[in-house]
């Protein structure tokens, strides 16, 4: 079954009680796919599995029917309405939706009052759901505090805004906050599955080709209700046409949006990438936005993007422009931030200002040539004035201070600059860093020659190795 957000809506007023098997029974021919495919226990949400975990504070909530009030945080379409709507179920409590959309005060305090009343009238507990909790006001959430602390109702608030943030300290003290995950590809194909086979689904009448299939997942970008709203369109469309099988051009048709033909795990993904990279490193804006808008339409993990621009600042710009690697940290840390869709534009900037900056390899053609040396074995001892010469007997050792040709302090030297060997005698005359002369690594490369020079003396400053 599925973990779908936003399908017991309670018919009337807000405020308005439901009885726990009004909500269930909700399953007529012509209420939406999302509606009829809801979860009718814990086991059949889709996903969240932390949650369900045995021992769980979730279950422990649920099937020892104990009161506490939850705050559930997480994206559209991961569950939290249904889990409200389940703890009212499998409890057999009351269940009341508040919207925070359009409740004021005074409904908030008549929903409570009205839960108080039948907790001591019949005895019947009630739970409260409020969604969108983030939207009230201060006021409108203080009105919720007496029925939570007082335990009238079980208050389940859902949010997906970070409730450290939108909602009040008192609020968010006397509640257990659960935090939920978007469902990845595997949960929606789950949810979709069994939309397709049960009978308070499509029942088996329609069939979904495997690349449309692939279309809905990508379209669903984790929101289960999404994918349901997205499978009930298609197969509407197949049924008008006569149809038992939804193929890809269906799809497409149905939901208004082509499919990228674009397989994260297949030759697409690699293909994609080699040519965003590449456009990157030719400085071809546009050609690098559009694989861009490629990868990211086609649900690409957008930290996987950002970790390969972050590479490429490095690789292929390196010291030509030395902020291309702040500029690319900063993308990556906004897409952990802040998430997609939004953080597309930051993925876009970064893009942007990689592909236009100047470009130079030397940082990883410096760094591969190190390397290179040392897997040769050319790792000679490190010159006895540069070693450790913090401790008791080092001088005796020839260490520092003590060393045949004493180690020269940078600082008290012209220019701060000393002449003396760093490097062990293997490679002393090495010539690792070959700057270019593009963009800013142009004025490291004049100052490092100047200062290769002064450091090595009269020795020879090859310009290769």
């Amino acid at each position: 079954m599925t973990g779908v957000e936003g399908l017991f809506d309670a018919p009337g007023a807000p405020g308005r009680p439901i009885g726990s098997g009004a909500l269930s029974a909700n399953t007529h021919a012509s209420a939406p796919l999302a509606v009829r495919m809801r979860p009718r226990t814990l086991d059949e949400l889709v996903g969240q599995a932390q949650l369900r975990a045995p021992g769980s504070p979730l279950r422990r909530l649920i099937e020892g029917d104990q009161p506490m009030s939850l705050l559930l945080w997480g994206p559209p379409g991961t569950g939290k309405t249904t889990i409200a709507s389940i703890l009212s179920q499998q409890t057999d409590r009351r269940f009341v939706e508040v919207s925070a959309v359009s409740a004021g005060v005074k409904e908030v305090r008549a929903a409570i009052d009205a839960a108080r009343s039948e907790l001591v009238g019949g005895g019947r507990e009630t739970v409260l759901f409020v969604d969108e909790v983030h939207r009230f006001s201060k006021a409108q959430q203080d009105a919720l505090l007496p029925g939570v602390e007082n335990r009238w109702v079980t208050l389940v608030a859902a949010t997906t805004e970070n409730p450290f943030f939108s909602v009040i300290s008192p609020l968010l003290s006397r509640s257990l906050l659960l935090r939920l995950q978007s469902l990845d590809d595997d949960d929606i194909r789950a949810v979709l599955a069994q939309a397709l086979s049960d009978e308070r689904g499509l029942g088996g009448k329609i069939t979904v080709e495997d690349d449309a299939l692939d279309h809905l997942v990508r379209l669903a970008g984790g929101d289960a209700r999404r994918s349901l709203t997205y499978l009930e369109a298609a197969a509407g469309a197949a049924t008008s046409q006569g149809l038992r099988v939804v193929d890809l051009t269906t799809a497409e048709t149905a939901v208004d949006q082509a499919a990228v033909r674009y397989d994260r795990q297949g030759d697409q993904h690699y293909d994609v990438t080699s040519a965003f990279i590449k456009s990157v490193r030719g400085s071809d804006v546009d050609a690098a936005l559009h694989y861009l808008a490629r990868m990211m339409e086609a649900g690409e993990d957008p930290r996987f993007i950002a970790r390969r621009l972050v590479i490429l600042a490095s690789e292929d710009i390196g010291l030509a422009d030395p902020t291309a690697l702040t500029t690319a940290v900063a993308a990556a840390q906004a897409v952990q931030l802040i998430g997609m869709p939004e953080a597309r534009l930051n993925l876009a900037q970064a893009t942007i200002a990689l592909a236009a900056a100047p470009k130079s390899n030397a940082v990883i053609m410096a760094i591969d040539a190190a390397s290179a040396d040392v897997r040769a074995g050319k790792i000679g001892p490190v010159p006895p004035h540069l070693r450790d010469a913090h401790y008791s007997g080092a001088k005796k050792l020839g260490h520092g201070p003590g060393a045949p040709v004493p180690y020269k302090y940078s600082h008290d030297e012209p220019f701060g600059i000393a002449e003396q060997q760093y490097a062990p005698d293997v490679v002393a005359d090495a010539a690792y860093y070959q700057p270019t002369s593009l963009g800013a690594e142009a004025a490291i490369k004049e100052r490092w020659e100047r200062v290769r020079r002064l450091i090595r003396g009269s020795r020879d400053p090859k310009g290769s190795r």
